[in-house]
């Protein structure tokens, strides 16, 4: 099989160096483009500087080029410019991994669009781990469905904008969706003051922000005499960018629609 081509938005951001680096390492894949905004800095340096090596590919700014040039584009920046890189994908008939989190309910329903013109990769995390984890939080939220308080808890580093993070919600949706319940109605985001007991009910979550910690997500099931603590902890940005690389070998050869790491993984 020929390497894909892929395009990576947001090359030198930390999420794009990483997966630079990456692409550069697996022969399975072979990097097109790498593109940034057209103010960056690094515009035509060679992306390999971010690795460390000569790539022969110089880091672009104009990103309908950079998205023609590749059969799939991956995207980790921020979802006004995920939207826009999605506009170019779809009008070149591209496949497409988005790894962004922060979407608005109009963000996601454009990607669910986007998705029945191209095949899309859409997931809050890539990591293979933290995919194995929310299996395992299906597992035990439909155990301990009943007698125990739920709460999730995350840390990230300080320059992370949004809270909580996309993991952290889609792990509190994988749980209220085992207990039959709707997390837009039983979701606290973070107490203060005279609060009352707590509602059974309610799924919490509580965010921490701080120096370069790359991603910490517990899910806490808190009983009377007992808990059970399911955790994923990120020592890199690594797993993410192999998870990406992954999930675009997924998508060759796909029809148009919306999928996930569930799906890449083979876990439905």
């Amino acid at each position: 099989m020929n390497p894909i081509r892929v395009a990576i938005a947001g090359a030198s951001g930390r999420m794009g160096r990483m997966l630079i680096d990456a692409a550069l390492k697996d022969e399975s894949v072979a990097l097109a483009a790498a593109f940034d905004r057209p103010d960056s800095p690094f515009i035509g340096r060679d992306v390999g500087e971010f690795a460390g090596v000569a790539s022969g590919v110089a880091v672009g700014g104009d990103a309908t080029a950079a998205i023609a040039s590749a059969d799939c584009v991956i995207d980790f920046t921020r979802p006004e410019g995920t939207l826009a890189h999605l506009a170019h994908a779809v009008r070149l008939s591209k496949s497409m991994v988005i790894g962004t989190t922060g979407f608005d309910a109009a963000g996601k329903a454009t990607i669910a669009e986007a998705a029945r013109r191209v095949p899309v990769v859409f997931a809050p995390n890539m990591a293979v781990g933290v995919n194995a984890v929310f299996r395992l939080l299906d597992v035990a939220a439909r155990i301990l469905a009943e007698g125990y308080d739920v709460e999730v808890i995350e840390a990230h580093h300080r320059f992370k904008v949004d809270a909580p993070s996309g993991t952290a919600l889609r792990m509190g949706e994988v749980v209220a969706r085992a207990l039959g319940r709707d997390l837009t109605e039983c979701a606290i985001y973070g107490r203060e003051g005279v609060t009352g007991e707590r509602n059974a009910e309610t799924i919490g979550f509580s965010t921490i922000r701080g120096g370069d910690v790359v991603g910490d997500h517990t899910v806490l099931f808190a009983g009377i005499g007992e808990r059970i603590e399911i955790t994923h902890k990120s020592g890199s940005r690594m797993p993410y960018a192999l998870g990406a690389l992954r999930a675009a070998r997924f998508l060759v050869g796909r029809t148009p629609g919306l999928f996930d790491m569930q799906d890449v993984l083979g876990l439905r």
